[in-house]
């Protein structure tokens, strides 16, 4: 578990562990903010991978540049092993999915019977 949240990014992992932990202190203290505390890991959970990917993308294209090979030799720069790589930046997208769905089934349990 530690190796995953160690892959997903300290940084991002860890301000989504302090949402999952927002979830439940909501659930005791402000029952109305668990929805929103919800939304707003999932729409982080999403945008993190994109700061990777950038990076990712402008350093791949810099080097295909530098190598004299432009736009066309970009893709044998890339091996598979760097390519298979990349499943990691996915870590926060699943993890705040999951906190997504968990203040779902909060909200559900919280709500009153009719």
């Amino acid at each position: 578990m530690l190796k995953l949240f160690m892959g997903g990014g300290v940084l991002f992992m860890s301000i989504l562990t302090v949402l999952l932990v927002a979830v439940f202190f909501a659930v005791w203290k402000a029952p109305r903010w668990v929805k929103e505390i919800g939304n707003f890991a999932f729409v982080f959970g999403l945008m993190t991978p994109l700061f990777p990917l950038y990076q990712f993308f402008s350093t791949l294209q810099q080097v295909a540049w530098d190598r004299g090979e432009g736009v066309n030799g970009l893709f044998d720069l890339i091996s598979p092993g760097v390519l298979f790589g990349v499943k990691v930046i996915l870590i926060p997208v699943i993890y705040g999915m999951m906190i997504y769905l968990i203040s779902l089934v909060v909200r559900i349990v919280q709500k009153p019977r009719l």
